[in-house]
């Protein structure tokens, strides 16, 4: 008898902590109306900033009537420039905002695959903190990508990292001559020499590039499983703040990426935000099931 009193109570508390487990947080979800059909995104709470500043334009409406102003095919879709309202058809749209910017918040693991949610900014060279435009938003289309693709921008992204470090190492004082023959080699396109030494000089700083602890950009297996399987756009990740992702809906992004554009990207006939709002637990569940009821 005594070992059946010892057992039960750590039954009931197994059985406790399962019946008692705390659910994970819910994730808010908002519906975008626009004259081509509905999209729905939920928002990260791993992004709050983000989460929070895009709900305040949603709560005041500032969304309503601004253009899907930039639209590129097997990429995304952008908008959130309050420029963009009531926009003439020659005006240069993409620069607009509410004045601030929203510091990053650059996730590991929330990726740029098919369907996200991603805050625009300016390029890092006006712009080296990342920091998110206050207002215009894009959401990935992207497209299917390969393993010899993957394994190229792989190469190319750690390679602005490693070339940042042989020109610093190049412009170490006693290292001139060495930094005369990578010129001469480059302008005169000696091509397999300039290579050979690169590589050289790759191994070089690669110590010191361990060292500072740089993060070279790099995918799991499942990462690029992601990017062969549902696509996306894996060049962006690292880059962009991504903070939520499309939920339903994702046949409209599709349409709207598809319409003919001008050269600047913009649609010749206006893609408009009719409105955003907020949806419930309950009305997305609504929302999902009417969906799920028509299609095939």
């Amino acid at each position: 008898m005594k070992k059946y009193i010892v057992i039960l109570p750590l039954i009931l508390f197994v059985v406790s902590c399962a019946v008692f487990k705390p659910k994970a947080p819910v994730e808010q979800k908002v519906l975008i109306e626009a004259n081509q059909g509905k999209i729905v995104v939920k928002l990260y709470n791993e992004t709050p900033k983000h989460r929070e500043n895009f709900l305040k334009w949603v709560d005041t409406a500032y969304y309503d009537s601004l253009l899907f102003h930039r639209v590129i095919d097997d990429f995304m879709i952008q908008a959130g420039d309050p420029e963009s309202k009531n926009a003439e058809k020659n005006a240069r749209l993409g620069n607009g905002g509410p004045g601030y910017t929203v510091e990053a918040e650059i996730v590991s693991g929330k990726l740029h695959k098919r369907g996200a949610l991603a805050a625009a900014r300016q390029a890092d060279d006006v712009n080296p903190e990342k920091r998110s435009s206050g207002s215009q938003f894009y959401i990935v289309e992207g497209s299917l990508w390969t393993d010899s693709q993957l394994d190229l921008l792989i190469k190319r992204r750690n390679s602005y990292v490693i070339s940042d470090y042989i020109n610093r190492l190049l412009k170490e004082p006693g290292n001139e001559t060495l930094a005369a023959h990578v010129d001469s080699l480059r302008r005169n396109q000696h091509r397999d020499e300039f290579n050979e030494l690169y590589l050289q000089l790759t191994e070089q700083v690669m110590p010191q590039i361990k060292a500072d602890s740089v993060d070279m950009f790099d995918l799991s297996e499942a990462q690029r499983n992601l990017y062969k399987t549902v696509g996306g756009s894996p060049h962006l990740d690292g880059e962009y703040t991504v903070f939520g992702e499309v939920v339903l809906g994702m046949p409209v992004v599709e349409t709207i990426s598809d319409v003919k554009t001008d050269i600047r990207n913009r649609p010749l006939e206006d893609v408009l935000i009719l409105s955003m709002k907020k949806l419930s637990e309950k009305e997305f569940h609504a929302m999902e099931k009417q969906l799920n009821s028509v299609c095939p």
